[in-house]
């Protein structure tokens, strides 16, 4: 994609700094899947040339050099790809990878992307930096009116909405809340956290929390969707209806997991096999 900005330019980051850059960015690492997948959506596939060993997608990702981990990442593995913009989460065990790419004069810019409206703000300021605003324009526009379609699809008029436990660890039992991106998901799918009264986005449970809301499915992220596991050899947990009458959806933690443009398509996918188990009742 060609940029429609030349010369210096300046972005505001997630942790308010000013990031000045000489020119639009034409040589991007990036250090979280969510920002490698908002590169590639606006078109700056191209001005990729460095990703984290978890950014799995697009395809295309796979072919650009992989520096390691996103979390505490190798700055001189960075450095070497000799970027002219580097994405880092915004993540406390950052902070040291920051103040050392500050340090050689690497500009850089930390983006928090947890929720669809962090989602919406990082495609703003990496289409920004790179010179192309009007590419964040059309994905924003493309993204919101595929939400808001599938949440008509999905809600209005809609009874009776599932009732959702997300299993994100078993021992003891973490689950999500109301704050998380997966919550935001269940939302516009026509579903419902049991957990929605949690304000963060994840905390511990107790089983006995779980048989008590005694929800219609469990919500398990896999990198294995062809089969549900099988949760009843857990401990207690055949008290939960929903596991020992087999109502337990494997999805992919890759596409659920992090907030990125194929939110509609997490939608469309959840709505599709809540709907299978609902004809099963």
């Amino acid at each position: 994609m060609r940029a429609s900005a030349r010369g210096p330019l300046a972005v505001r980051d997630d942790w308010g700094r000013d990031v000045a850059l000489r020119a639009p960015a034409r040589r991007i690492v990036s250090l979280a899947p969510a920002t490698t997948e908002l590169v590639f959506a606006l078109g700056l596939g191209g001005h990729l040339v460095g990703r984290t060993h978890w950014c799995d997608f697009p395809a295309a990702a796979l072919a650009v050099p992989d520096v390691g981990n996103g979390i505490g990442p190798n700055v001189e593995a960075v450095a070497a790809l000799r970027p002219d913009l580097v994405l880092l989460y915004a993540s406390d065990a950052n902070r040291q990878a920051l103040a050392r790419l500050e340090t050689l004069r690497i500009p850089s810019v930390v983006l928090r992307v947890d929720l669809a409206a962090d989602l919406r703000r990082a495609t703003r300021l990496i289409a920004e930096a790179a010179g192309v605003p009007e590419a964040a324009h059309a994905l924003i526009s493309q993204l919101d009116g595929a939400l808001e379609a599938a949440r008509l699809r999905h809600t209005v008029g809609v009874r009776r909405r599932t009732r959702v436990y997300v299993d994100v660890e078993s021992n003891p039992p973490l689950t999500v809340g109301r704050g998380s991106y997966l919550s935001e998901i269940l939302r516009v799918a026509g579903a419902v956290n049991v957990f929605e009264d949690i304000a963060q986005p994840s905390a511990p449970v107790s089983l006995e929390a779980i048989v008590a809301r005694q929800p219609d499915a469990v919500l398990v992220l896999s990198y294995d969707t062809t089969r549900a596991p099988d949760l009843s050899g857990r401990p207690g947990w055949r008290a939960v209806r929903a596991v020992r009458e087999g109502r337990v959806v494997a999805v992919d933690g890759r596409l659920y997991g992090r907030p990125s443009p194929r939110m509609p398509q997490a939608v469309e996918d959840l709505a599709a096999r809540l709907a299978a188990l609902e004809a099963r009742r």
